[in-house]
This record gives C-alpha cells, structure tokens and sequence, in this order.
C-alpha cells in the first residue's frame, strides 16, 4: 500500500511570509495615515520645525535652493521623516508581533511592554537631538569663522544635517533597550559592564567625536555625558534582567526537581 504523501514543508515557512506580509502591510498603512496629517501641516514642519532651529540659532543664516526641484524635495522628505517618526511606534508594534510567536511564556511575560520601551527610548533620543544637540551645534556653527562671510546654506545639506542628527541621538538612545535585549538572552551581564566601563567611556568619547559635527569639547560633551548616563541606566536594566532570569530559573528548578 503506498504511503499517504506528507504536507510540503515548507508551508510553515510560508506561513511565516505571509505574516510578515500583513505585518508590512499594517506598518506601511500606519505610515501611510501620518503621512497625510504630515502633509496637511506641511507648511508648520518645514517653516516652524525643520528650519525653525536654524533661524533661532543664527537669524542671519540664507537657505539656498539650488535645483529647479529643490522645494518639492524638501517637503516630501519632511513630510516622510515626519511620517517615519510619528509612525515608529507602529511600526515597532508591527516587528513585535511577528517575532512573538517565536517567544516562549515567560518571555512575552517580561517582553510585555517591549514596545512602550523602545519608543519611549526612540522619541527620547528625537527630543535630545531636537531640543539639546542640534541648538548647540548650529549655535557653535554660528558663532564661529569672520563676519566677512555670509552663511548660505543649501537646503538639501542643511536638511542631512538635521535627519543625521535626529537618527543619531534616536540610535544612541536605544542603548537601554539594547542591553536589555543582550541580557535576556544571556550575552551580556552587569559583571561585564562594570568590568569594561572605563573601556566604554573611552569609546563613548571617541564615539561622540565621530558623530558631533564640530571640534569643540563643549558640543562633544553633550552628547557624551548623555551616553555615559544611559550606559549606567544599560547596567541598572541588566542587573534587573538577571534577577529575573534567576527567578524563572529557580522556579524551573522546583516545578522540575
């Protein structure tokens, strides 16, 4: 008698494609439905928000377009970003919800406000940029070189400027969250970071040297300090991980003697 033919597969595999598919789907419409209150206030995020910080920081300052099509990139790379940020907690919901099926129990238990952390860690590294880096910066740039030169800056340039700098300070401010996940899998330890702390400071700073656009210790320490703090906010959260860690294993350990 021939055996019955077994299912493909691949069909899990499948399974998993279309997920990610309306998963994708879901975070596109979410951008989709910011990107059209973006655009309504298109004007308020290009004249107030992206060129707002230029103008407090040096009135003097001329943005210059220099392409016949210069504006009209312009707003739709505001009205993007904007859609992009606003957007980032569902998108981050979106990510969440397709790897948790992969999760066990207790890992979606302790996972449970995974998202509320990453976006508050995101949107509080988009406020440092915004409100703390980018005045000092574009003040240092203000203030420095003769007056005999006028400052006429290309939109497009002083628009790089500003994205580069607002996804920086979100990266950098999603440490917390990074040792968080490191320590859940067991790849990092409170040990280990206070071990290596004085190596971190040191790559801190060289990292803050990197990413700040100007020379002085002034505009580089505001966004080294920030990073020294939230590496010992990262060794707080990992100290607290392995407690929980260590709780779920001794518990492991009675249910299963």
């Amino acid at each position: 008698m021939p055996k019955p033919l077994e299912p493909p597969r691949d069909m899990e595999f499948l399974d998993h494609l279309e997920e990610l598919r309306w998963r994708l789907l879901r975070g596109l419409m979410g951008v989709l439905v910011v990107a059209a209150v973006s655009g309504y206030f298109a004007d308020f995020i290009v004249n107030d928000i992206l060129i707002g910080p230029l103008k407090r920081a040096n009135p003097n300052a001329k943005l210059q377009n220099l392409v016949p099509y210069g504006q009209v990139t312009l707003y739709l790379q505001a009205v993007l970003f904007s859609a992009l940020v606003g957007a980032f907690p569902i998108l981050a919901y979106q990510v969440w919800k397709f790897i948790e099926p992969g999760l066990t129990d207790a890992e979606r238990k302790a996972s449970r406000f995974v998202v509320t952390f990453i976006s508050t860690c995101f949107f509080a590294g988009i406020a440092f940029g915004y409100f703390v880096l980018l005045p000092v910066s574009l003040g240092f740039f203000a203030s420095f070189g003769t007056p005999l030169i006028e400052n006429n800056i290309a939109i497009g340039d002083y628009v790089s400027f500003f994205i580069g700098t607002m996804l920086t300070t979100a990266v950098v401010f999603e440490l917390p969250f990074a040792a968080f996940v490191l320590s859940r899998i067991g790849l990092l330890t409170p040990p280990f970071m206070r071990h290596y702390r004085k190596h971190a400071i040191v790559a801190i700073l060289v990292l803050a040297a990197i990413v700040t656009p100007s020379t002085d210790i002034i505009t580089q320490a505001v966004i080294a300090i920030p990073m020294m703090l939230l590496y010992e906010v990262s060794i707080f959260i990992s100290a607290a991980v392995q407690r929980q860690r260590e709780k779920e294993e001794r518990a492991a350990e009675e249910a299963y003697p």
